[in-house]
């Protein structure tokens, strides 16, 4: 795995150049990714490129032996282009422009817009696609961030039409298939079709998985023309893309598509602090990062990525600007995240960012350096890690234990069509990953349509649409399986199935759920040390499955039938733990229930061991593998 930094040489004096790239090398640094925000150095005014300082910038970097990340800077287009097409803005969901100010100032659907991203995108790569510095290419910068996947504008409306006459054929055949005779929501054209924001109250829910999936592919469109011209100008170069932590807001599995590595941005601090880990947790791990956040994330990007190439391309050094609270990491936690990655099978993990900004909106944000240009605290930690990856050396390949199956359309539909409170499917799958890993368990995602080949679990958390694929490959595995609730209770447009849930698993299951209800705090039924919240099913009579986690009112909490389990509640806690550690174990995996904040990676050749809380990592040679 290779080191890399965020560099940003249009901030500082081209004097400072020379010794920022020497100063990179020393740390061990090889690969440095730049150009993303630059639109405004590189194009002032239209037509009117200032290549000169960027060609001493790359000659600089080049001259230390580093090689470039170039990134295509369509994510901050400058204050002319907007000026030029003031409607190339998204509208929000309120119909409000989301205007120029800071950044991702853009529609996807926009064309007018697409096709000055591909002017600048052809531009740059012409400049540089051959230039022997450059190692790849990231396109734009974190899609999605800030809410900008979805846009309500008339660009985004005019080319949703089109998406849906493409997809439906014929407005019969949309008007069945989202069972618009419910409250006389019948169209007669395509040109009929509105956003599905600003309706009186909650528009059809298929109307907005259908928006979904429309903005998610628009996502695609956008990237892949970029990829294209990339491929056309910059052979040989791998291209990727930087996503975001716990964002759905497209699929990656189909961005990733596109790409040779996908890479991600990891803040393990700032997530704890945004996102909805208990208060307890937050405190606990506020300077070292839910034991399970970057993890996550690894796997999941792994198992989104073409091949499984994937990379951290900014990864937190210090405190960051933008959470609610931002606490500086405990000294050796840079340098643990940094071998964590290296232990999921990271290509690369490039640090955000070399040196502190002294203006703007990232003032807080700490990098390598301090603002004045004295060493911060990550520095030695990125040399030390530097070092530690020379003498692991080869770590050997993943070992299979666990799958989870995930799609991004689960999650979507939770979000349109939650019944309760927290019910959501991504982190029922985080709940999942973190009762495995707390076995001491590997875990791989695979989407609905891949084998299951080598696992000898595999845990479907919330997947209200099942593909026949996914039918057919439990079918043909043996290994022990837990289904969570809603799984198969929707056909691909969002209606009820005929069988009822869990649909085309229903023979697999043992059962069907004949009513579901979300319970609000109060309502739980308690178990021995657990108890069902938030959601129960109640099965039809006459099942096969026979109940096995049972609470103290008589309700099941867990139906078995061969070697698949079905939750009968939501997936949480501490009958998630029990359940997934009896099937692991019924499994024939070797479980070890760690210590609070341990967590295990294994390989081939190696098993790393990490103490989030004591910041302290090691690596010691598999032997049973070796063996």
């Amino acid at each position: 795995m290779e080191l890399g930094v965020c560099y940003y040489p249009e901030h500082w004096p081209q004097e400072r150049w020379a010794q920022d790239a020497r100063m990179m090398r020393e740390t061990g640094l090889s690969q440095i990714r730049i150009g993303e925000f630059a639109w405004s150095r590189i194009e002032p005014e239209p037509g009117r490129f200032e290549w000169a300082w960027l060609d001493d910038a790359v000659e600089t970097l080049h001259a230390e032996g580093l090689g470039i990340i170039m990134g295509t800077p369509t994510a901050t287009p400058p204050k002319w282009l907007v000026d030029q097409m003031p409607d190339m803005v998204a509208l929000d969901r309120q119909g409000r422009r989301r205007g120029f100010g800071s950044r991702r100032h853009y529609c996807f659907s926009h064309e007018g817009y697409r096709a000055e991203a591909a002017r600048i995108t052809r531009a740059v790569a012409e400049r540089y696609g051959e230039h022997p510095a450059i190692t790849a290419w990231q396109t734009d910068n974190e899609y999605g961030c800030h809410d900008t996947v979805q846009s309500f504008s008339p660009a985004a409306r005019d080319a949703f039409r089109l998406w849906l006459a493409e997809r439906y054929g014929t407005i019969e055949a949309l008007n069945a298939a989202w069972g618009n005779v419910f409250w006389s929501m019948e169209y007669r054209s395509f040109g009929e079709v509105e956003l599905p924001n600003l309706t009186v109250t909650e528009a059809n829910p298929a109307h907005w998985l259908a928006f979904r999936r429309f903005s998610s592919d628009q996502v695609i469109a956008f990237n892949r023309a970029q990829v294209d011209i990339l491929r056309e100008l910059s052979p040989g170069r791998a291209i990727t893309h930087n996503a975001m932590g716990f964002y759905t807001g497209y699929d990656h599995f189909d961005l990733a598509a596109d790409l040779d590595v996908l890479g991600w941005d990891s803040y393990p601090l700032g997530f704890l602090e945004m996102f909805r880990f208990s208060e307890s947790d937050k405190v606990k791990f506020a300077r070292c990062g839910h034991p399970d956040i970057a993890a996550f994330h690894h796997d999941l990007y792994r198992g989104c990525a073409r091949d499984g190439r994937w990379s951290v391309l900014e990864q937190q050094p210090g405190p960051v600007n933008w959470a609610r609270h931002n606490p500086a990491p405990l000294p050796g936690m840079v340098k643990l995240w940094t071998l964590e990655a290296a232990a999921h099978g990271a290509e690369l993990v490039s640090y955000f960012r070399w040196r502190q900004f002294t203006h703007a909106q990232e003032q807080m944000h700490a990098g390598l350096l301090r603002p004045d240009g004295e060493p911060a605290p990550a520095l030695a930690e990125a040399r030390e890690a530097a070092d530690a990856l020379a003498e692991l050396g080869d770590i050997g390949a993943p070992v299979k234990h666990a799958a989870i199956v995930f799609d991004y359309a689960a999650e979507w539909m939770t979000q349109i069509q939650p019944q309760g409170e927290c019910r959501s499917a991504l982190w029922a799958a985080f709940d999942c990953y973190s009762a495995l890993r707390r076995l001491g368990l590997n875990v791989d995602f695979v989407h609905p349509s891949q084998l299951l080949e080598g696992y000898a679990l595999v845990v479907i958390p919330c997947l209200p649409i099942v593909p026949d694929a996914l039918v057919e490959a439990l079918a043909a595995s043996d290994a022990q399986v837990v289904i969570g609730p809603r799984t198969g209770s929707r056909d691909a447009e969002f209606s009820i199935p005929p069988e009822l849930a869990p649909g085309k698993l229903t023979e697999l299951c043992g059962l069907t759920v004949a009513k579901s209800e979300s319970l609000r705090p109060g309502l739980e039924h308690k178990g021995d040390s657990w108890a069902i919240a938030r959601w129960l099913d109640h099965v039809a009579p006459g099942h096969a499955a026979e109940p096995e986690w049972i609470t103290d009112d008589g309700t099941p909490a867990s139906f078995r039938h061969g070697r698949v389990r079905t939750l009968a509640t939501w997936p949480q806690g501490a009958l998630l733990q029990q359940v997934t550690e009896c099937a692991a174990r019924d499994a024939g995996l070797a479980v070890e229930i760690l210590a609070e904040g341990t967590r295990k990676r294994t390989t081939s050749r190696t098993v790393f061991t990490l103490d989030y809380p004591g910041s302290v990592w090691k690596a010691e040679q598999n032997r049973a593998e070796v063996q």
